[in-house]
C-alpha cells in the first residue's frame, strides 16, 4: 500500500479576480482617496526610507478561498500596509492576499454610502467589521460619513475593536504613523465637502502636493515684497 503526498496550491494575487464588478459607489469617494495617499506620502517616506510600504485603494483583501474568489475578499476604499514591498516579483499588486503577504494592514478605511450597516456588520464570516476585527485584523478600522460629516476610529485592543475617543482637535491619533485623523471642511477636487483628512500629531495640515507648491509660491511672493519694501531688488539676487 502506498500513499501519495497532495502539496496544496494556493492562489497568488496574478490568479485572484481583482474586482467584483460593483461599480464605485458615487463620485466622492476616489478624489477622498487620493486626497489620503497624495498628503500623507511625505510622511510614509520618512518612515519607510527603503520604499517598503503600499497604499491599497478599493483593492482586494483576499483572506479566505471561497467559490466564487471574489467572496473570499473585501475591498476597502483605503488602506496601508507597513514593511511589504510595493510590488511583487516585478509586477504591481492586482490584489492583497493574506496567506501570501502575511502583513495585515495597520489601517483600512471604509467610506459609507449607505446607511453604515454594511460597514458595522458584525456578523461572523459574513459582515464586514467581523472580518476586519477577526481575521484581516487591521491596527485601526475608520468609517467614514461624508454625509454626516463624521468618522469613527476603531482599535484593535486584546483582540476587539474599541471606538476610540476625538482629541482635543477633534482628530483620532494613529500613533504609529505619527499622524491624526479627522474631518476638515474645504475645497478639493472641484467640491466644498467635510473631507477625511491627515494632521500631524502637534495638528497641522497634511497638505497635498498642489497644496505645498501653493503654500511656498505664496511664501516667495511674501518674501520678494518684503525685499521690495527694504529696496532690494529681488531679481538681483
Amino acid at each position: 500500500m502506498t500513499s501519495e503526498v497532495v502539496r496544496l496550491v494556493l492562489p497568488d494575487h496574478t490568479q485572484l479576480p481583482e474586482s467584483d464588478g460593483t461599480f464605485v459607489k458615487n463620485f466622492q469617494e476616489h478624489p477622498q482617496s487620493i486626497l489620503l495617499t497624495d498628503s500623507i506620502q511625505p510622511r510614509l517616506q520618512q518612515i519607510h526610507p527603503d520604499g517598503q510600504y503600499c497604499i491599497g485603494q478599493d483593492c482586494g483583501i483576499y483572506w479566505r478561498l471561497t467559490e466564487p474568489p471574489e467572496r473570499g475578499a473585501e475591498a476597502p476604499d483605503w488602506f496601508y500596509v507597513p514593511n511589504v514591498p510595493p510590488t511583487l516579483n516585478g509586477q504591481l499588486r492586482r490584489s492583497y492576499v493574506l496567506w501570501q503577504e502575511l502583513i495585515a494592514p495597520l489601517i483600512v478605511l471604509e467610506f459609507v454610502s449607505g446607511d453604515g450597516q454594511e460597514e458595522r456588520d458584525n456578523t461572523p464570516l459574513e459582515g464586514k467589521f467581523w472580518i476586519y476585527e477577526q481575521v484581516i485584523r487591521p491596527a485601526y478600522y475608520g468609517i467614514y460619513e461624508v454625509k454626516k460629516a463624521s468618522v469613527e476610529i476603531y482599535q484593535l485592543v486584546a483582540g476587539r475593536y474599541e471606538m476610540m475617543l476625538p482629541n482635543e482637535r477633534g482628530n483620532y491619533s494613529i500613533s504609529p504613523l505619527g499622524v491624526e485623523l479627522g474631518i476638515w471642511q474645504g475645497y478639493y477636487l472641484n467640491a466644498t465637502l467635510p473631507w477625511l483628512r491627515w494632521w500631524d500629531d502637534q495638528g497641522n495640515l497634511l497638505l497635498t502636493g498642489d497644496e505645498r507648491a501653493a503654500k511656498a509660491e505664496q511664501e516667495n511672493a511674501r518674501l520678494r515684497e518684503t525685499l521690495r519694501a527694504l529696496g532690494v531688488d529681488p531679481d538681483a539676487l
